[in-house]
């Protein structure tokens, strides 16, 4: 009697460990735009192809996206705080007939 072996099914979670990865070291060392979407895309792709890394997916997937929307929102606070400061120091009574 001869014994056989099924081969060995490798199942791949390397776009979910990636995308974790990224969220954290996102969020941490305030990498802007490239490593969120990048850890969004692989996030999104591991939830359908890997199902052992669901868990990291979703998690790396929170953490871009708050990466992702804390740089917005500091961005767009910077933003109103110059435009108020350029406005109250800059006359344009001039322009206007005043």
């Amino acid at each position: 009697m001869t014994a056989t072996y099924a081969p060995a099914v490798h199942h791949g979670t390397g776009k979910g460990t990636a995308s974790l990865l990224l969220g954290i070291c996102s969020l941490l060392a305030g990498w802007t735009l490239i490593a969120p979407v990048l850890g969004l895309v692989l996030g999104f792709m591991s939830r359908g192809d890997e199902p052992f890394a669901r868990g990291r997916a979703g998690w790396g997937i929170l953490l871009n996206l708050l990466a992702m929307l804390g740089w917005i929102l500091a961005g767009g606070l910077l933003l109103a705080a110059s435009a108020g400061w350029i406005g109250s120091e800059v006359d344009l009574s001039g322009l206007f007939g005043g």
